[in-house]
């Protein structure tokens, strides 16, 4: 029997992708859950997996193309051919710049030839992040060159910056034919101005602050929106616009907090990403929350609240084009540690291009931390589709009354955002009072 695979809606307001690559070709045997093609939404490449075994008896559309979400892109059966005859997606044709995009993506991917320095082998495909494809563009680097250090050996930014930094450092007759397009002084000046060295294992603790190119000199006219931004753009109005926004902010003391994170970090089974950030101590305590306030797990819809079983809590990253919100998911009963590895693993497949179609499209509730910048008080944007969003600011050393006497304690402000359909000002006070209880007796989110 024949099974269509269509393309997938990742994200509410997605209403196409472009299918950048084949990973399988007709004829290939494909698991239940493996990856079939590479396609690319407004916001991230994500790998299009089989929701069937079998073979992969033929694809509908070409690389490049664009097609509406809900389309069939491929056929799989049971290898008899049966489903030869099955219509082609009405794919749509690809503009100017999407053609520009793709075919890029080709050239890179393209064995490079037996004389390249440092070349891949003929028999290996280039796997390169949207991001680290558009940064060797601006700095003329050759992919083929790089070694990439993201997940499963993929190029990211910082490998390209990296390679061009080398490059850059390099007498002018040790530069390969690839040389950079624009003059070597201003490459130095991008790099400088972009470069991000990989976190080592002491820094992996605490997500920092990517440094982001200067901003272009302005001119006059209209700037066009990269597509990230364009969605950015429609899902935050959209939300402003449907969901009527009520707001509760509260002190927390992470002083018990903080020495229980140091604690857990000094252990042997805390190493690399094991190691517990303030960020994992928050999103830890939003699950225990939400476990008890379900209602800020929800989400209105015209026939009335949607409540959800997981809870799959969206973590906020920033990316050169733009910010993405991917879930963690089912953290009904998952541990701090176990938080902690897949939150790290989460921020380094998103910087990479690499993650997978649930995080995107499954999320249930959102933490948005600032900390990272110094700022003390975050009031964010609910995510549509979801009914709150907890905003996290820097954890200070600050005065605090305590006891009748002055201490300094390490404090940290959070603020929540809730749609007022769901919930009221009253149930908001009691979801991050909650919260803050457990952040102050951190004991109970170590259990």
């Amino acid at each position: 029997m024949a099974t269509e695979v269509v393309m997938p809606q990742m994200g509410a307001d997605m209403e196409e992708g472009t299918l950048l690559r084949w990973l399988k070709h007709p004829g290939d045997h494909v698991a239940r859950g493996e990856a079939i093609a590479e396609i690319e939404t407004d916001k991230a490449n994500v790998e299009l997996e089989a929701f069937e075994e079998g073979v992969l008896e033929r694809t509908l559309v070409e690389e490049g193309a664009v097609v509406p979400v809900g389309e069939p892109v491929a056929i799989i059966g049971d290898g008899t051919g049966a489903a030869a005859a099955a219509p082609a997606a009405p794919a749509r044709a690809p503009t100017e710049l999407e053609t520009r995009t793709v075919a890029a993506a080709k050239e890179e991917s393209r064995p490079p030839a037996a004389t390249a320095p440092e070349a891949a082998p003929a028999h290996e495909r280039l796997h390169v992040s949207p991001v680290a494809r558009n940064v060797a563009r601006e700095l003329g680097v050759d992919l083929s060159t790089v070694h990439g250090t993201g997940p499963d050996g993929r190029i990211v930014r910082r490998d390209v910056e990296a390679a061009a930094e080398r490059r850059a450092a390099a007498p002018a007759a040790q530069v390969p034919a690839a040389a950079p397009a624009m003059p070597r002084a201003e490459a130095s000046e991008t790099l400088r101005a972009q470069a991000a060295p990989p976190p080592s294992a002491e820094a992996a603790e605490e997500p920092r602050p990517q440094p982001q190119p200067a901003p272009a000199r302005p001119t006059a006219g209209v700037q066009p929106l990269s597509r990230m931004r364009q969605a950015i753009a429609r899902r935050m109005a959209q939300s402003k616009r449907e969901a009527p926004h009520y707001y509760v902010t509260i002190e927390v003391d992470m002083t018990e907090a903080m020495a229980l994170r140091e604690a857990l970090n000094e252990t042997d089974e805390a190493q690399g990403d094991s190691r517990v950030s303030v960020n994992d101590m928050v999103v830890k305590a939003c699950a225990e929350a939400l476990r008890r306030f379900p209602a800020f797990n929800a989400s209105f819809t015209d026939g009335g609240l949607r409540l959800n079983e997981r809870i799959n809590i969206c973590i906020a990253i920033a990316l050169p084009d733009g910010l993405i919100a991917p879930a963690l998911l089912d953290l009904n009963e998952k541990s701090l540690g176990a938080i902690a590895r897949e939150a790290k693993d989460l921020a380094n497949r998103a910087r990479g291009g690499a993650l997978r179609g649930p995080e995107l499209n499954d999320g249930t509730f959102t933490v948005s931390n600032l900390g990272m910048y110094g700022i003390k008080t975050l009031i964010p944007i609910i995510q549509p589709g979801q009914a709150a969003i907890l905003g996290a600011g820097a954890v200070q050393d600050r005065p605090a009354a305590r006891e009748g006497q002055i201490v300094v304690r390490k404090l940290m402000t959070i603020a929540l955002a809730a749609d007022h359909r769901v919930t009221d000002g009253a149930q908001g006070a009691e979801f991050v009072r909650e919260i803050k209880n457990l952040l102050e007796h951190p004991v109970r989110l170590a259990l």
